[in-house]
């Protein structure tokens, strides 16, 4: 059953969420969603980018309140 991990790098500024997302994808498995809580308005556009490009799958991104919330799925 898929499991969701979250990393809060609310505060932190471009590339910091990004460089913390790719350290989490090394101890989730394929088909785990990982959520990124993130303060950093560029992060919320560069995430995403990212995360296409080498082959995961976004679920979305999400303003909640002062941050936003991006998901994304593990596929390999």
């Amino acid at each position: 059953m898929a499991e969701r991990t979250t990393v809060d790098a609310r505060g932190a500024l471009c590339p910091a969420p990004l460089m913390e997302l790719i350290a989490t994808l090394k101890f989730v498995e394929i088909g785990d969603e990982i959520e990124v809580l993130t303060t950093d308005e560029g992060s919320s556009k560069d995430i995403p980018v990212w995360v296409n490009k080498v082959g995961h799958s976004m679920v979305g991104v999400t303003k909640v309140e002062d941050h936003w919330s991006v998901v994304m799925v593990k596929q390999k």
